[in-house]
């Protein structure tokens, strides 16, 4: 296929559609017209202006900026998104208007008596009693309207365990509390529906949100896909390795498994099947590849917002250390493509089908500047917030310089006002599911820290792994994977945050290495069964068997699983050396490189042992060496790095003789 001849597939497959149908958010949203639609329009590009000049001149006191987010959040998913998913999604029901209305009143209320209710010294009223339950009974209902029942489900078994902790079985136990005092604790406190996880969405996530949005309307993601093609369509994994690289390049952006799915399958999955990939294998790989995104700083799904918060690490010093462990999921990928591709004998596509590498460097190449502004002002300490409000200017800036150039060559504008407002506009409505889901999510930490649940539970998994921190990892991972599978990015990893990380802390494994972890498996969560996201969008894209895709994508993914347990063992893969009161010490680079070799030998020889190839089929005894081999390579050393780089290295020399006379004997 000649890549110059791609608007066809632009044409057939329409991203919108594609996110309607997959994303659960988009799919379940109204789709408004006439005078609501400008009414709502106006309400979601208010949101982003407010964000806009607090991120500038300061937020509001904690209460009230936490506050008015909710409200605005609250207002505009009552507005957007209907009590179930059939029935006209063309306006707005009666009930709808009186539940955005009673966001307004229940949430207004602590923003405009916060100073009362401080000075009360703790004492509660009837008012905030009723007031409480309403704002309970709000937040579990938009979040189960715009995230899906599963959350509002576990923060309403947490609410009850609150009640009924005296009749909880064994080191589960509690004292119990008074519905009075679980609803004030719920709705008056900051630890609360307003505590940590909203606080972060009413800031920096809402900011890297709308970030992102500016950057989609300034063309940044077609550039992306242009570019990786450019750098990886030759091989002979074509544009599954293009799929590859382009969801790394569109995750340092976008928080979403399943909106980087869509946006970069829309291109990559056809091209796949046409040089011979099975449509499931094609799904999978853009599936695998886009996960991936959610563990790619700068953003990482929002989750190193919350990180920076729950650690009080600064996120600058959790992105670098995430980076690494990001680099080595899409190596342990992009392992497992050229394999399949080698297997299959594909070939890429010719270079004179692909856009130049340095045509689109010099043309198109500003658009990496607003990225590169962004890393530079958080590196020379400026605020989350703050950098991600100037990166923004800078975005608009320079795309409106560009627009103003192009129109001068081609009478056409490719930056408009109408760009502009739509930026705004598409960034609320983007922040409506992470501040209900935060909104939600809060609340189940506010159990958390009222009836001490994270200690019981680190010491119920420490008893059951008996103190190995292996058992202690493996218990952890699973529990990452299974509570992943029915909740976003942010609320997932709040969850586990403040219930699994205790028990890793308690084995010695150091804060930031326990909270990468988790946010690790959390994330994988995303491509495994029976709750695969972002594969069911891949399977959807390529026509394929939904099941069959994501177990493929798990597959693919499998040899990505080593890297967390590696840095738990060994936290110089993530550059950090210790943890003390919030405070990271790094270790040198070069003294990390014998880590990183590891870990990349240990990702090689478990990719070749479950693809069952090399340089040609593997024997079995070839796959039982190298399975082993990566086995020992989660704990570096000499010894063990020795037997791994032996094992490749013998077999890859075997295997090459037997493809030499193969090729010989015909």
């Amino acid at each position: 296929m000649d890549f110059k001849n791609n608007e066809v597939l632009e044409e057939t497959l329409n991203v919108d559609s594609l996110m309607e149908e997959y994303d659960k958010e988009t799919a379940s949203a109204r789709k408004l017209k006439g005078v609501m639609a400008t009414v709502v329009g106006l309400m979601a590009i208010a949101m982003s202006l407010f964000h806009l000049y607090t991120a500038a001149f300061g937020t509001l006191l904690s209460i009230r900026q936490r506050s008015l987010h909710i409200i605005l959040a609250f207002a505009l998913g009552f507005l957007l998104y209907p009590a179930f998913k059939k029935g006209d999604k063309t306006k707005v029901a009666i009930l709808d208007y009186f539940l955005a209305a009673l966001s307004v009143g229940v949430f207004g209320y602590l923003f405009v008596n916060f100073k009362t209710i401080a000075l009360r010294g703790g004492s509660v009223e009837r008012i905030d009693i009723i007031l409480g339950m309403l704002a309970i009974i709000l937040t579990l209902e938009i979040t189960r309207r715009v995230v899906g029942p599963e959350l509002p489900i576990v923060a309403t078994l947490f609410l009850i365990y609150a009640k009924f902790g005296p009749y909880m079985p064994g080191i589960l136990a509690h004292r119990g509390f008074s519905w009075e005092r679980i609803i004030s604790h719920m709705y008056l406190t900051t630890e609360g529906i307003l505590g940590i996880p909203i606080s972060v969405s009413a800031t920096f996530v809402f900011m890297f949100i709308l970030f992102g949005a500016f950057l989609d309307k300034t063309g940044v993601g077609k550039f992306f896909i242009d570019l990786a093609y450019s750098l990886t369509g030759h091989l002979k994994s074509g544009p599954a390795m293009t799929a590859v690289v382009a969801s790394g390049f569109m995750g340092s952006i976008s928080g979403s498994s399943v909106a980087n799915t869509v946006t970069t399958g829309a291109f990559t999955i056809p091209l796949m099947k046409k040089i011979g990939y099975k449509p499931h294998f094609s799904g999978a790989v853009e599936a695998a590849a886009s996960t991936g995104g959610q563990i790619m700083p700068p953003v990482m799904g929002a989750a190193a917002f919350i990180m920076a918060e729950f650690t009080g690490i600064p996120y600058i010093k959790i992105i670098a250390a995430a980076a690494i462990p990001a680099f080595l999921y899409y190596f342990a990928v992009a392992s497992m493509v050229h394999l399949e591709a080698s297997k299959l004998g594909l070939k890429g596509i010719p270079k004179n089908q692909l856009p130049k590498f340095s045509k689109l460097v010099l043309t198109q190449g500003y658009l990496f500047i607003p990225l590169i502004a962004i890393v530079a002002f958080l590196m020379s300490g400026v605020t989350p917030l703050l950098a991600a409000f100037r990166a923004i200017l800078i975005s608009v800036v320079i795309a409106t310089l560009a627009s103003i150039y192009k129109y001068y060559k081609t009478k056409e504008f490719s930056f408009t006002i109408k760009d502009f407002i739509a930026a705004l506009e598409q960034g609320a409505k983007g922040s409506i599911g992470v501040a209900c889901a935060c909104a939600c999510a809060g609340m189940i930490v506010g159990v958390v820290t009222l009836t001490g649940l994270g200690l019981r539970f680190a010491e119920l998994i420490v008893t059951l792994s008996q103190g190995k921190l292996f058992l202690t990892l493996f218990f952890t991972m699973c529990a990452s994977i299974i509570l992943g599978m029915g909740l976003p990015t942010t609320a997932k990893y709040i969850v586990l945050a403040t219930m699994a990380v205790p028990a890793l802390i308690k084995l010695d494994v150091n804060l930031m290495s326990a909270h990468l972890f988790i946010l690790y498996f959390g994330v994988i969560a995303d491509i495994t069964p029976p709750v695969a996201l972002a594969a069911y969008a891949g399977a959807g894209i390529a026509g394929a068997n939904a099941m069959k895709t994501g177990f493929q994508a798990v597959k693919l993914a499998l040899a990505a699983f080593l890297v967390p347990y590696i840095f738990a063992y060994n936290s110089e893969l993530i550059l950090v050396k210790e943890v003390v009161d919030s405070t990271v010490t790094f270790v040198p680079f070069m003294q990390a490189i014998p880590v990183i070799i590891s870990s990349v030998l240990g990702i090689l020889c478990l990719a070749c042992a479950i693809e069952q190839y090399m340089v040609t089929k593997n024997k079995i005894y070839e796959t039982l060496l190298l399975f082993a081999a990566a086995i020992t390579l989660l704990q570096p050393g000499i010894y063990t790095d020795a037997f791994g780089l032996v094992v490749l290295g013998s077999i890859y020399f075997l295997q090459k003789q037997r493809s030499k006379k193969a090729t010989l004997a015909v």
